[in-house]
This record gives C-alpha cells, structure tokens and sequence, in this order.
C-alpha cells in the first residue's frame, strides 16, 4: 500500500505539472470556468473537496481514476474507472487531501498532497498496513514518508504539518481539501 500510494501521489504531481503548464497554477476554485470554457466537460467541477478539485485533472486529459486512490479507511476499494458525469472520483475513489492555492512556482518545500487521511477529524489516519507513516507530495515532485503521531499528527521542522507557522505556509493556514 505505501509503494502504490507513492506511486499515485507522483503521477499526480506529474497530472498537476500537465495542468500548470496549461492553465497557469495547479487546479483550484480559480481554474474551474476556464478549464469548463476549454473542455466543455460534463463533470461536476467545484472547490469543496479533493474529489472536486481533482476532477478538473480528468477534464484536462488524467485517463485514470486510480492514481487518486490509496488504500485507506474512506477509500477501501479501488476506483471503477468510470469517468464521466456524476460518477467520475465519487466518495471513496480518493485518498488524498490536496493544498489548494499552489503551482510549479510555489515553494519547493511546500506539501502538496498527503494520504492517508481522515477528513472528519482533520488529520492523518494511522493505518498498520502504512506501519502508522503518511505519504506526502512536495512541489518539487519528492514524495516522502513521516511518523504519524498517536493524535494522527505528522510532525515537520519541530511543527505540527499544518501550523501555519511553517514557513512553507507564510503565516496563513494551509486551503486543505479533504477527500470525500
């Protein structure tokens, strides 16, 4: 499960770069009409999850839901690969939150992406089958693997990942959207 979460995480970050190179900055609620304007898709578009905001990705060309499935407790089968109207990343079909607000120009440094997650406590989900690790996605494209603490915490630069006293988040809370 590690290995396939790291692998997908990196072919989303390659999907993102695609989408950067296109629109200007990586999917958010700011790239929504112009990617509708382009691909005149039927897809459900919008901001509120990481279902939504990655749905832009298929849109713009992602032929496969399964790089945005990881194992974890909300998604515990892998994607049905239908990717038109309302069942393309329906609930479950995604694992990872993703920062909204981000391009290729953002800090190196800066996560990105992160699974696995528990979007209704706001945190990561300790799973033994990870041995109780996150995998996260930089915007540097590395993706790399942190403790999980006992609260579902990762810890980075002696901070909690999401203190917005990470340099990385300039004094702001990260935009995190959880998956569905």
């Amino acid at each position: 499960p590690m290995t396939e979460a790291i692998s997908n995480a990196k072919q989303i970050g390659l999907a993102l770069l695609y989408f950067d190179d296109n629109y200007g900055c990586y999917p958010d609620a700011t790239t929504i009409a112009e990617v509708k304007r382009q691909t005149s898709t039927s897809l459900s578009l919008g901001d509120a999850s990481s279902n939504e905001i990655f749905r832009q990705l298929i849109a713009t060309g992602t032929s496969s839901e399964r790089i945005f499935w990881a194992q974890s407790a909300i998604s515990p089968r892998k994607p049905d690969e239908i990717m038109h109207g309302a069942e393309a990343l329906k609930k479950g079909e995604v694992a990872f939150a993703y920062v909204a607000g981000l391009g290729s120009a953002s800090d190196p440094a800066t996560p990105l992406l992160m699974a696995p997650v528990d979007p209704v406590r706001r945190c990561f989900e300790r799973r033994s089958r990870y041995k109780d690790r996150a995998v996260i996605l930089f915007c540097d494209g590395s993706a790399r693997q942190f403790p999980i603490d006992k609260h579902g915490r990762v810890w980075i630069n002696g901070m909690d990942l999401f203190d917005p006293r990470q340099t990385f988040w300039k004094g702001k809370p990260p935009d995190i959207k959880w998956p569905e």
